[in-house]
Protein backbone atom coordinates (compact mmCIF):
# COMPACT_ATOMS: atom_id res chain seq x y z
CA UNK A 1 0.00 0.00 0.00
CA UNK A 2 1.16 3.54 -0.77
CA UNK A 3 0.46 4.70 2.79
CA UNK A 4 2.68 1.94 4.22
CA UNK A 5 5.49 2.91 1.85
CA UNK A 6 5.10 6.55 2.83
CA UNK A 7 5.38 5.61 6.49
CA UNK A 8 8.42 3.41 5.83
CA UNK A 9 10.09 6.23 3.91
CA UNK A 10 9.43 8.60 6.80
CA UNK A 11 10.81 6.19 9.42
CA UNK A 12 13.93 5.34 7.42
CA UNK A 13 14.95 8.99 7.54
CA UNK A 14 14.95 9.12 11.35
CA UNK A 15 18.20 9.37 13.30
CA UNK A 16 18.83 6.23 15.37
CA UNK A 17 19.49 8.38 18.45
CA UNK A 18 15.81 9.31 18.55
CA UNK A 19 15.21 5.97 20.29
CA UNK A 20 17.07 7.31 23.33
CA UNK A 21 14.38 9.89 24.09
CA UNK A 22 10.75 9.11 24.90
CA UNK A 23 9.90 12.79 24.38
CA UNK A 24 11.33 12.78 20.85
CA UNK A 25 9.60 9.48 20.07
CA UNK A 26 6.28 10.94 21.21
CA UNK A 27 6.76 13.89 18.87
CA UNK A 28 7.78 11.56 16.03
CA UNK A 29 4.73 9.29 16.28
CA UNK A 30 2.43 12.33 16.38
CA UNK A 31 4.03 13.46 13.14
CA UNK A 32 3.68 9.95 11.68
CA UNK A 33 -0.04 9.45 12.45
CA UNK A 34 -1.42 11.52 9.54
CA UNK A 35 0.79 9.84 6.92
CA UNK A 36 -1.50 8.20 4.40
CA UNK A 37 -4.68 9.45 6.09
CA UNK A 38 -7.12 11.26 3.73
CA UNK A 39 -7.56 14.23 6.07
CA UNK A 40 -10.40 15.97 4.24
CA UNK A 41 -12.39 12.74 4.06
CA UNK A 42 -11.79 11.78 7.69
CA UNK A 43 -12.14 15.18 9.36
CA UNK A 44 -15.95 15.33 9.52
CA UNK A 45 -16.34 11.90 11.10
CA UNK A 46 -13.34 12.23 13.44
CA UNK A 47 -14.57 15.60 14.73
CA UNK A 48 -17.94 14.05 15.61
CA UNK A 49 -16.22 11.09 17.31
CA UNK A 50 -13.99 13.36 19.39
CA UNK A 51 -16.89 15.37 20.79
CA UNK A 52 -18.03 12.45 22.97
CA UNK A 53 -14.92 10.27 23.22
CA UNK A 54 -12.72 12.06 25.74
CA UNK A 55 -9.73 11.87 23.37
CA UNK A 56 -7.62 14.97 22.80
CA UNK A 57 -7.55 14.22 19.08
CA UNK A 58 -8.69 11.60 16.57
CA UNK A 59 -6.90 11.51 13.22
CA UNK A 60 -8.29 8.33 11.68
CA UNK A 61 -4.93 6.55 11.35
CA UNK A 62 -5.58 2.95 10.20
CA UNK A 63 -4.78 0.16 12.62
CA UNK A 64 -2.42 -1.35 10.05
CA UNK A 65 -0.21 1.74 10.07
CA UNK A 66 -0.22 1.93 13.87
CA UNK A 67 0.97 -1.68 14.01
CA UNK A 68 3.75 -0.92 11.53
CA UNK A 69 4.75 2.07 13.65
CA UNK A 70 4.74 -0.04 16.83
CA UNK A 71 6.83 -2.72 15.13
CA UNK A 72 9.41 -0.12 14.13
CA UNK A 73 9.54 1.26 17.68
CA UNK A 74 9.99 -2.17 19.27
CA UNK A 75 12.53 -3.38 16.70
CA UNK A 76 14.71 -0.31 17.19
CA UNK A 77 14.40 -0.15 20.99
CA UNK A 78 17.56 -2.22 21.45
CA UNK A 79 18.09 -4.62 24.33
CA UNK A 80 15.72 -2.87 26.68
CA UNK A 81 12.16 -1.72 26.26
CA UNK A 82 12.27 0.66 29.22
CA UNK A 83 12.28 3.73 26.97
CA UNK A 84 9.02 2.45 25.46
CA UNK A 85 7.47 2.22 28.91
CA UNK A 86 8.15 5.94 29.27
CA UNK A 87 6.69 6.51 25.81
CA UNK A 88 3.51 4.66 26.80
CA UNK A 89 3.17 6.97 29.78
CA UNK A 90 3.56 10.02 27.54
CA UNK A 91 1.01 8.68 25.05
CA UNK A 92 -1.60 8.18 27.78
CA UNK A 93 -1.03 11.69 29.10
CA UNK A 94 -1.43 13.22 25.62
CA UNK A 95 -4.49 10.99 25.13
CA UNK A 96 -5.17 11.14 21.43
CA UNK A 97 -7.11 8.20 20.04
CA UNK A 98 -4.05 7.09 18.06
CA UNK A 99 -1.91 7.53 21.20
CA UNK A 100 -4.07 5.12 23.19
CA UNK A 101 -4.21 2.59 20.35
CA UNK A 102 -0.43 2.71 19.85
CA UNK A 103 0.14 2.46 23.60
CA UNK A 104 -2.05 -0.66 23.65
CA UNK A 105 -0.04 -2.35 20.90
CA UNK A 106 3.25 -1.47 22.57
CA UNK A 107 2.10 -2.59 26.01
CA UNK A 108 0.97 -5.95 24.68
CA UNK A 109 4.24 -6.65 22.90
CA UNK A 110 6.96 -5.37 25.22
CA UNK A 111 9.41 -7.74 26.90
CA UNK A 112 7.72 -7.68 30.31
CA UNK A 113 9.50 -10.82 31.47
CA UNK A 114 12.89 -9.25 30.80
CA UNK A 115 11.94 -6.02 32.58
CA UNK A 116 10.05 -7.68 35.43
CA UNK A 117 6.91 -5.67 34.68
CA UNK A 118 3.22 -6.55 34.66
CA UNK A 119 1.25 -5.10 31.72
CA UNK A 120 -2.01 -5.04 33.69
CA UNK A 121 -0.38 -3.10 36.50
CA UNK A 122 0.98 -0.61 33.94
CA UNK A 123 -2.47 -0.26 32.36
CA UNK A 124 -4.08 0.32 35.75
CA UNK A 125 -1.61 3.12 36.51
CA UNK A 126 -2.01 4.67 33.05
CA UNK A 127 -5.75 5.20 32.86
CA UNK A 128 -7.37 8.52 33.68
CA UNK A 129 -10.17 8.93 36.26
CA UNK A 130 -12.55 9.11 33.29
CA UNK A 131 -12.03 6.90 30.23
CA UNK A 132 -14.18 5.77 27.35
CA UNK A 133 -15.14 2.11 27.01
CA UNK A 134 -13.31 2.22 23.68
CA UNK A 135 -9.96 3.21 25.21
CA UNK A 136 -10.20 0.50 27.86
CA UNK A 137 -11.23 -2.21 25.40
CA UNK A 138 -8.45 -1.24 22.99
CA UNK A 139 -5.92 -2.13 25.66
CA UNK A 140 -7.69 -5.14 27.16
CA UNK A 141 -8.29 -6.77 23.77
CA UNK A 142 -4.74 -6.09 22.61
CA UNK A 143 -3.27 -7.75 25.71
CA UNK A 144 -5.49 -10.80 25.34
CA UNK A 145 -4.85 -10.98 21.59
CA UNK A 146 -1.12 -11.10 22.38
CA UNK A 147 -1.78 -14.19 24.55
CA UNK A 148 -1.12 -12.35 27.80
CA UNK A 149 -2.73 -14.00 30.79
CA UNK A 150 -5.58 -11.97 32.29
CA UNK A 151 -4.94 -10.15 35.57
CA UNK A 152 -5.12 -12.22 38.71
CA UNK A 153 -8.38 -12.31 40.62
CA UNK A 154 -6.63 -10.44 43.42
CA UNK A 155 -5.77 -7.65 40.97
CA UNK A 156 -9.34 -7.45 39.75
CA UNK A 157 -10.72 -7.37 43.26
CA UNK A 158 -8.42 -4.43 43.93
CA UNK A 159 -9.89 -2.75 40.85
CA UNK A 160 -13.43 -3.40 42.07
CA UNK A 161 -12.67 -1.55 45.28
CA UNK A 162 -10.50 1.10 43.61
CA UNK A 163 -13.04 3.49 42.11
CA UNK A 164 -15.53 3.60 39.26
CA UNK A 165 -13.17 3.55 36.31
CA UNK A 166 -11.29 0.56 37.69
CA UNK A 167 -14.58 -1.20 38.39
CA UNK A 168 -15.54 -0.73 34.76
CA UNK A 169 -12.12 -2.01 33.68
CA UNK A 170 -12.61 -5.17 35.76
CA UNK A 171 -16.04 -5.69 34.16
CA UNK A 172 -14.65 -5.30 30.64
CA UNK A 173 -11.64 -7.50 31.40
CA UNK A 174 -13.72 -10.37 32.74
CA UNK A 175 -16.02 -10.20 29.74
CA UNK A 176 -13.23 -10.02 27.14
CA UNK A 177 -11.11 -12.68 28.85
CA UNK A 178 -14.10 -15.03 29.10
CA UNK A 179 -14.64 -14.68 25.35
CA UNK A 180 -10.97 -15.60 24.90
CA UNK A 181 -11.53 -18.82 26.84
CA UNK A 182 -10.38 -17.83 30.33
CA UNK A 183 -12.42 -18.84 33.38
CA UNK A 184 -12.84 -17.09 36.71
CA UNK A 185 -14.21 -18.16 40.06
CA UNK A 186 -17.94 -17.83 40.64
CA UNK A 187 -17.13 -15.63 43.65
CA UNK A 188 -15.36 -13.08 41.43
CA UNK A 189 -18.11 -13.21 38.81
CA UNK A 190 -20.76 -12.53 41.47
CA UNK A 191 -18.81 -9.49 42.66
CA UNK A 192 -18.31 -8.22 39.11
CA UNK A 193 -22.01 -8.64 38.29
CA UNK A 194 -22.91 -6.63 41.40
CA UNK A 195 -20.93 -3.60 40.18
CA UNK A 196 -23.16 -0.54 39.96
CA UNK A 197 -23.49 0.79 36.40
CA UNK A 198 -24.38 4.46 35.76
CA UNK A 199 -27.99 4.86 34.68
CA UNK A 200 -28.24 5.09 30.91
CA UNK A 201 -24.90 3.38 30.19
CA UNK A 202 -26.23 0.82 27.73
CA UNK A 203 -22.84 -0.62 26.73
CA UNK A 204 -21.72 -1.59 30.23
CA UNK A 205 -25.25 -2.74 31.08
CA UNK A 206 -25.26 -5.10 28.08
CA UNK A 207 -21.80 -6.40 28.92
CA UNK A 208 -22.81 -7.12 32.50
CA UNK A 209 -25.89 -8.95 31.23
CA UNK A 210 -23.72 -11.01 28.86
CA UNK A 211 -21.37 -11.96 31.71
CA UNK A 212 -24.39 -13.20 33.66
CA UNK A 213 -25.53 -15.24 30.64
CA UNK A 214 -22.09 -16.73 30.11
CA UNK A 215 -21.83 -17.63 33.78
CA UNK A 216 -25.23 -19.33 33.69
CA UNK A 217 -24.03 -21.52 30.78
CA UNK A 218 -20.99 -22.87 32.68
Amino acid sequence: MASEKNLDDFLIKQNSRIHLSDRKLANLVREAYPIGVPALIMKSSTDRMMDSSGYSFILGTPDELLRNLASWLITNAGNTHKILLKLIDRLWKRHGREDIALAAILLANLDHKGMGTDPWDILEKSIHPVESVDSLLLNIEELLRAKRLPPTEEQMLNWVYGGKIKQHMSLLTVYAATLHGHRFSSELIDIIIAIDIPEGDSILTRIKSKISSLEAQT
